[in-house]
C-alpha cells in the first residue's frame, strides 16, 4: 500500500484482525511452552498469563473498535461490489469473511468478560491438576477442577443464547452446525457394526496383537525424524517436542509445531502419534494464504476440528498403517532393532486387533467405540445430570460393556485424555468424524488417482514408491483450499459427490479386516 494514501477500511480491519492474530498466537506460545517445557510449579503464574490474555483478546474481539472496523469494511465491500471492482470469487470469499467475522463478533458480545477471565484461569487450574491426578491415578484430585471447568463451560452455553442446547452450544467452535441428533444418525450404524467385527476378530486365531517387543528412546526418535523426512517436512518452519499428550499447534504463519511422546511398551506409539500429529500440521500449512485470507482472516483458518482429524488420521491410518508403507519402511525398523522379518511383520504390529484402554493407542477397529463412550459421558455430564463423582465408574462399566476390557485405576480410565483438563466438551466426536470423512475422501482420492492411470491401487501405488507427495497434492487442491468457505459435511459433499455416512469407514475397515485375518 502506498503510505500516502489513506487505509481502506478493509485494510484498517485486516491489521486489527492481524494485530489480534498476534495476541492469540502469543497465547497459543504460552500455551505451547506449558505442555513442553514449563515446570509445574510454574502453573500458577501460567494461569494468571493465559487469563491476562484471554480478557485482553476477549475485549479486542468485542469492541466497538471492532465493530465499527467490521460495518466500515461491510459498506466499502457493497460499494466496491456495485462498481464492479472484484471477480466473483473475490466478492464471495470477501462477503464470506465478513459474514464470519460478524458471527464470532456476536458470540464474543454476548460472553461476560470476567467470565473469560475465570475460563482461563480453570483452564490452566485443570491441566495442573489433570497432569497431577494422572500420575497419581487421582481422579478424586481432579475432580474439583472438572466441576468448576463443568459450570464455567455451562455458564457460557447460557450466555451465548444460541438456539441449541448445551453441548450443542460448546460444540459449535469446533464443528459448526452439528446437531446431537445428527452425530446420533451418523454414529448409529457405528454402534451396532464396531461391536460385530470386534466379535468376528476375538472368534479368530489370525487376530493381530500388540506388539512383545521394545524400541529405545532414542530409536524410535530416529524413525519419526526419518518418517518426517521422507515426508517432506521443512525444519525452517517446524518442530518436534515431547509432551504428555501429543498434539500439534500453529504459533505463527511459517511456525508449526508438534509434539509426541515415547510410552514404555509401545514401541510404535510414537512413530504413529507423530504421523497423526504431522497430518495436522500438513493441514495447517496448506490453508489459504491469499492476502484476502491471510492467517488472521477466517477463510485462512481450519473447516472445523472432523476435517482436521480426517487429515491427520488419513496419514496416520491411510498411509502409515497400510501393507505398502510397512514394505517400502520396515528395514528402517530392522535397523534400529525391532525383530521383523520382512514387511508383513511390520503391517500385523502396526494393525493390532485387540480393545485395550487407551484411545490414543487403540486399533482402526476399536478407536471408535473409544469416541462413543466419550462423547456419551460428556452429553451425560453437561445435559443429563451425571455427577462429576460418578464418571470413573460410568467410565469404567462402559469400557466393559462396549470393548471387554475395565481399567485397573483411574489413569488408565477417566484421566488418561488431556481435553476435559481444558473444558474441550463437544471436542471428542470430531475424532470420530474424521475417520468417516478420511474414508470418504480417500475413497475419492483413490477414484480420482486412477482415472490419472498410476496404478490399479493408486493411493498404495504412492506410498510404495515413496511418492506420497501426489497425496498431498490432492488433498490440497480439493480439501485445504477451502478453510472456513464451508462446513465440513458440505465440503465432502462437494469433494466426493455423497453426503457424509458411515458406510465408507465401515466398508474399508471390513476390507481390511478380511486382509490381517487371512494372514497367520
Amino acid at each position: 500500500m502506498d503510505p500516502a494514501l489513506p487505509a481502506t477500511a478493509w485494510q484498517r480491519l485486516g491489521e486489527y484482525l492481524r494485530e489480534t492474530q498476534l495476541l492469540g498466537s502469543i497465547q497459543s506460545t504460552l500455551y505451547w511452552d506449558q505442555n513442553t517445557s514449563m515446570p509445574l510449579s510454574g502453573a500458577c503464574w501460567r494461569g494468571e498469563q493465559l487469563s491476562l490474555l484471554a480478557r485482553h483478546l476477549h475485549a479486542r474481539q468485542s469492541s466497538k473498535h471492532f465493530e465499527e472496523l467490521l460495518f466500515e469494511a461491510k459498506i466499502e465491500l457493497k460499494d466496491s461490489s456495485k462498481a464492479g471492482e472484484f471477480d466473483g470469487e473475490q466478492l464471495t470469499d470477501r462477503f464470506r469473511n465478513i459474514e464470519l467475522l460478524e458471527q464470532d463478533l456476536n458470540r464474543q458480545k454476548n460472553l461476560d468478560p470476567n467470565l473469560v477471565g475465570e475460563i482461563a484461569t480453570a483452564k490452566a487450574e485443570g491441566y495442573n491438576r489433570w497432569q497431577e491426578a494422572r500420575a497419581n491415578a487421582d481422579f478424586l484430585f481432579f475432580a474439583p477442577a472438572l466441576k468448576n471447568l463443568i459450570a464455567l463451560r455451562t455458564e457460557q452455553a447460557r450466555q451465548l443464547a444460541e438456539p441449541r442446547s448445551c453441548w450443542e452450544t460448546l460444540a459449535q467452535p469446533f464443528e459448526p452446525d452439528l446437531t446431537i441428533a445428527r452425530l446420533q444418525d451418523l454414529f448409529a450404524p457405528l454402534r451396532r457394526r464396531l461391536p460385530e467385527l470386534l466379535e468376528k476378530v476375538a472368534a479368530s486365531t489370525n487376530s493381530s496383537r500388540a506388539c512383545k517387543w521394545e524400541l529405545s528412546e532414542e530409536s524410535q526418535q530416529v524413525l519419526c525424524q526419518r518418517l518426517l523426512d521422507e515426508w517432506g517436512r521443512d525444519k525452517n518452519i517446524t518442530s518436534l517436542s515431547k509432551s504428555p499428550h501429543p498434539f500439534s499447534i500453529t504459533l505463527g504463519p511459517k511456525d508449526f509445531r508438534l509434539t509426541s511422546r515415547v510410552v514404555p511398551g509401545q514401541p510404535l506409539s510414537c512413530f504413529l502419534a507423530t504421523a497423526h500429529e504431522w497430518g495436522h500440521s500438513l493441514y495447517e500449512q496448506g490453508l489459504p494464504s491469499l492476502s484476502h485470507q491471510w492467517f488472521a482472516w477466517p477463510l485462512g483458518q481450519a473447516t472445523s476440528m472432523a476435517v482436521h482429524e480426517s487429515q491427520s488420521l488419513f496419514w496416520e491410518n491411510r498411509v502409515a498403517r497400510s501393507r505398502a508403507f510397512s514394505e517400502r519402511f520396515w528395514p528402517h525398523f530392522a535397523d534400529q532393532g525391532a525383530p521383523l522379518e520382512c514387511a508383513l511383520d511390520l503391517w500385523r504390529a502396526m494393525n493390532p486387533m485387540t480393545p485395550g484402554l487407551n484411545r490414543v493407542e487403540a486399533d482402526e477397529l476399536s478407536y471408535g467405540l473409544h469416541i462413543l463412550i466419550r462423547t456419551d459421558l460428556e452429553i451425560d455430564l453437561l445435559e443429563r445430570g451425571m455427577e462429576v463423582e460418578e464418571l470413573p465408574t460410568e467410565w469404567n462399566n462402559r469400557y466393559a460393556d462396549l470393548l471387554g476390557v475395565r481399567p485397573k485405576n483411574d489413569r488408565e480410565g477417566c484421566l488418561q485424555d488431556v481435553h476435559w483438563s481444558e473444558g474441550q466438551f463437544g471436542y471428542f466426536p470430531s475424532y470420530l468424524l474424521g475417520h468417516l470423512i478420511s474414508a470418504q475422501l480417500a475413497e475419492a482420492m483413490r477414484i480420482d488417482l486412477n482415472d490419472s492411470a498410476l496404478d490399479d491401487d493408486s493411493i498404495s501405488h504412492c506410498i510404495r514408491t515413496g511418492q506420497e507427495s501426489i497425496l498431498l497434492s490432492w488433498l490440497r487442491k480439493k480439501v485445504h483450499t477451502y478453510g472456513r468457505q464451508i462446513n465440513a459435511e458440505v465440503l465432502v459433499e462437494k469433494v466426493t459427490g455423497n453426503p457424509l455416512a458411515s458406510s465408507a469407514f465401515l466398508n474399508y475397515l471390513e476390507e481390511k479386516l478380511v486382509q490381517l485375518l487371512s494372514f497367520s
